[in-house]
């Protein structure tokens, strides 16, 4: 790669969802609704591809298409996720085309049966910025955001923001690498994960102000504790498995050269 490579990662199904859901609310038919998605899809698209000006640009999949997740956090945590809403059927039925329309602006597809797309996303984030060259993720996901570093950046297309470090101290009241432990204390409801029973998100940002992380507040005597810490340290177990479940992998394998998605302008 160059020395001024830089990555477009679109997280796909987060894309495609949003954009269906605002056709499926107009009066139209499941097929039509289907087309409408398709036509904005490639109206985003390019208009992310003009904005970024990438070098190389990939549209990551996972297989969570029937409200099955894929991957070892199921396998670890039976209840994660549980209970997510199943892609609608007529966007199910119409991925292929979906796809089709990435492959139709230039942008390379990744899918995984094995694997979730936010690990896929970060492993190839870091991957990049670790040889010096930067990656923009597209993505509503806040997940991301503990990613956020020299080279890393996030981009909420929907909402027109940079989900910065900036937009992190001002939500979380914490620092982007100090975001999985926040997690692994308040859990993340949309996941299904468990925290600290009893730590919300201001006492979570008031300890880790105080600790600097979880390891820190674990080293704690808990004669030493004040409240607050002491529930973390009666809980330190499921705090544990909530911050390996949060914490993104950055190790998946990739099966393929960055070279292979070089983004060709059409």
């Amino acid at each position: 790669m160059s020395p001024k490579s830089h990555l477009l990662i679109i997280d796909a199904l987060n894309l495609i969802r949003r954009l269906h859901a605002v056709q499926a609310q107009q009066a139209l038919s499941p097929e039509q609704a289907l087309l409408a998605t398709r036509a904005n899809l490639v109206n985003t698209s390019r208009k992310l591809l003009a904005g970024a000006a990438p070098t190389h640009v990939i549209a990551v999949f996972d297989s969570e298409l029937d409200g099955e997740v894929p991957g070892w956090r199921k396998g670890l945590y039976p209840d994660y996720k549980a209970g997510r809403s199943p892609m609608p059927p007529e966007l199910k039925a119409g991925l292929a085309s979906l796809q089709d329309a990435f492959w139709e602006c230039g942008i390379d597809a990744l899918l995984s049966q094995t694997d979730e797309a936010d690990d896929l996303v970060a492993t190839l984030a870091c991957g990049i910025a670790r040889h010096g060259h930067r990656a923009t993720i597209i993505s509503t996901d806040k997940g991301f955001c503990q990613l956020i570093g020299p080279g890393i950046q996030v981009r909420d297309y929907f909402n027109k923001r940079w989900l910065d470090a900036a937009f992190v101290q001002q939500h979380y009241g914490v620092a982007p690498d100090q975001l999985v432990d926040f997690w692994a204390l308040t859990g993340v409801a949309g996941s299904s994960i468990k925290g600290v029973a009893g730590i919300g998100p201001k006492g979570a940002t008031q300890l880790l102000q105080q600790y600097g992380s979880l390891d820190g507040m674990l080293a704690v005597a808990i004669e030493e504790a004040g409240k607050p810490l002491q529930k973390v340290l009666a809980q330190a177990e499921n705090a544990r498995l909530a911050q390996t479940l949060v914490r993104l992998r950055l190790d998946i394998p990739l099966g393929f050269n960055l070279q292979e998605i070089r983004y060709t302008p059409r």
